[in-house]
């Protein structure tokens, strides 16, 4: 039996294989579109490289959350879609402390968190909330600046705390540390 199109007669393997791959491709363009969605909004842990690629070696185990010894990897729920049961680091409340040995990535039995130099790692992107910072207010302070574990990242104006952008990893230590609450540092999706 041949479907025409047109003109051009067709098997029915052939229509099928047309089909299917039309709909292959809007699934995949559906699964880019969330893991991109999923990527503006969440930050993946350390040695993890694109969006698609970590979901496709993510395997949702749940290892590397215990492995972290500071509690900052969690499971991303129901709502992130194809994202779900995948680990993110909640950077507004815990800091990523770039442990020596990366226990999470250690605890990754896949290709989904792979080992990286700190200096290549960029998790998001800091800014300083001026109005509330006590260093802009009239204050000392200073903390961030000494607790910054990349050199260079940030540096004193005068007497304000400035962020290197190009230089700064996002790993929220200086936010971790702020003394101002909320924490006059904010932490921004690296886009």
């Amino acid at each position: 039996m041949t479907i025409t199109n047109e003109n051009e007669p067709q098997s029915r393997r052939h229509f099928f294989s047309k089909v299917l791959k039309k709909t292959g491709g809007i699934t995949i363009n559906e699964v880019e579109r969330q893991a991109e969605k999923v990527a503006k909004r969440y930050v993946r842990p350390p040695g993890a490289s694109t969006e698609l690629d970590f979901l496709s070696h993510c395997t949702r185990c749940g290892e590397c959350i215990p492995a972290c010894p500071h509690g900052t990897i969690f499971p991303l729920g129901a709502h992130t879609g194809v994202a779900v049961n995948t680990p993110a680091l909640d950077l507004i409340n815990k800091a990523c402390h770039l442990c020596d040995d990366f226990p999470c990535i250690s605890a990754c039995e896949t290709d989904a968190l792979n080992l990286i130099l700190k200096e290549d790692l960029k998790f998001a992107k800091v800014e300083i909330n001026t109005s509330t910072c006590l260093p802009y207010l009239g204050p000392e302070c200073g903390v961030c600046i000494s607790v910054c574990p990349v050199p260079g990242a940030i540096t004193v104006n005068l007497t304000t705390p400035e962020i290197d952008q190009k230089i700064c990893i996002g790993c929220a230590i200086c936010r971790e540390a702020c003394m101002v609450s909320p924490s006059a540092i904010n932490m921004l999706p690296n886009m």
